[in-house]
């Protein structure tokens, strides 16, 4: 079941400025995750080098991701963004990951509406939004 969350976020809009988060790359880096990190024990024979792709680690490293979406949270950010700049079928092309796009997006969604639900649930009169941040609509599911 979707949650229609645009009219509490139009309403805040109208009396403050909302903040966004930050960079998940740069966080993300901040972790020195090698190739290791990055297959998890899922991917850990694939064919190519994963170090670099970000968007798998809601697969292979979701405590990491979690953890920055917090790190935001806890900066006094409203909304945070999913973790799928990249989760694209021409950016998963690079790893011969396209057939995982949908369970990507609907992954780093997933997270990242967990922890904006559970920083609100924390604080009700300060509700959390979350922001899709992936490419091309076509190339996701529904």
């Amino acid at each position: 079941m979707t949650v229609d969350r645009t009219a509490p976020l139009h309403d805040l809009l109208a009396r403050r400025i909302l903040i966004l988060d930050g960079a998940m790359g740069t966080m993300i880096q901040s972790h020195r995750l090698r190739e290791a990190d990055y297959r998890g024990e899922r991917f850990r024979d694939w064919p190519s080098d994963l170090k670099g792709n970000n968007d798998l680690l809601v697969l292979t490293q979701p405590a990491i991701i979690r953890e920055i979406h917090a790190a935001y949270l806890d900066a006094g950010a409203d909304i945070i963004e999913t973790n799928t700049f990249n989760s694209t079928a021409i950016s998963m092309h690079d790893y011969g990951m396209e057939s995982l796009v949908p369970e990507l997006n609907r992954e780093a969604a997933r997270l990242a509406r967990e922890v904006a639900d559970e920083f609100t649930a924390r604080d009700p009169a300060r509700p959390r939004f979350v922001a899709d941040d992936s490419g091309e609509e076509g190339e996701r599911e529904p």
